[in-house]
C-alpha cells in the first residue's frame, strides 16, 4: 500500500479546489492507498508568513511529505499561477522534499486562461524538489464542481472522467492498478 499525502493549498475551508481533493482522496483510498490529507490553510499564518521551520506544524508537514510515497498536490489558481499559502509550505520544505517521489498535480480556477498554470508555474517547482515522476495533471473549471446543500460534490461528466483518468495514471505510477472502468465513472 502507498502513502499518498493530499496536499490542498487553498486558503478557504470551503473551497472547490479542497473539496475536489477530498473527493478525489476516496477514490485513492478505494485503490488500496493510505490517503493522509493536509489542508495548508491549518498551519498557522505565523509560522508560514514568519517562515519558522522549527514551529510543530511546520515539522509535522514536513514528516509527512517524508513519509509520503507520492503526493497529490491541489490548488485555485490566481493570478495565472498556484496560491500564496501553497508557496509559503513549498518555500519551508527542505530543497528536495519530493526526492523519489510521484506527484499529481492539480488545479481549478474560473477560466481557461489559466489551464497552462500547471505546467508553466507548478509543475517547475515541483520538478526542482525533485520529484522522481510528476504524472499528467488536471485543471478543473470551477463551474465542473458543484457543491450541494449537503456538502456532497458533484463533478461534471466530462472533467469527471479526465479526472478519474489522471487519479489512475498517479495510482499506476505508485504501483496500484486502477479500478474497473465502471467505477472510473463515480470520480
Amino acid at each position: 500500500m502507498a502513502t499518498v499525502l493530499s496536499v490542498s493549498g487553498s486558503p478557504s475551508a470551503s473551497s472547490r479546489t479542497n473539496r475536489l481533493l477530498r473527493h478525489l482522496d476516496t477514490r485513492l483510498a478505494a485503490q488500496g492507498h493510505q490517503v493522509i490529507p493536509l489542508d495548508i490553510r491549518t498551519i498557522p499564518a505565523e509560522a508560514l508568513l514568519g517562515a519558522d521551520f522549527k514551529h510543530p506544524a511546520i515539522v509535522e508537514a514536513t514528516e509527512l511529505f517524508a513519509r509520503a510515497d507520492g503526493v497529490v498536490v491541489g490548488t485555485p489558481v490566481y493570478k495565472a499561477s498556484y496560491s500564496g499559502v501553497l508557496k509559503a509550505l513549498l518555500d519551508l520544505l527542505p530543497q528536495y522534499a519530493l526526492a523519489g517521489k510521484t506527484v499529481l498535480p492539480l488545479a481549478t480556477g474560473g477560466t481557461t486562461a489559466h489551464v497552462l498554470a500547471i505546467d508553466y508555474a507548478l509543475r517547475p517547482v515541483l520538478s526542482s524538489m525533485g520529484a522522481a515522476h510528476i504524472v499528467q495533471g488536471w485543471f478543473t473549471l470551477d463551474k465542473d464542481i458543484t457543491v450541494q446543500e449537503d456538502g456532497a460534490l458533484t463533478v461534471a461528466p466530462a472533467a469527471s472522467e479526465a479526472l478519474a483518468q489522471v487519479v489512475d495514471q498517479f495510482s499506476t505510477a505508485l504501483g496500484r492498478t486502477p479500478l474497473p472502468a465502471a467505477a472510473s465513472r463515480a470520480a
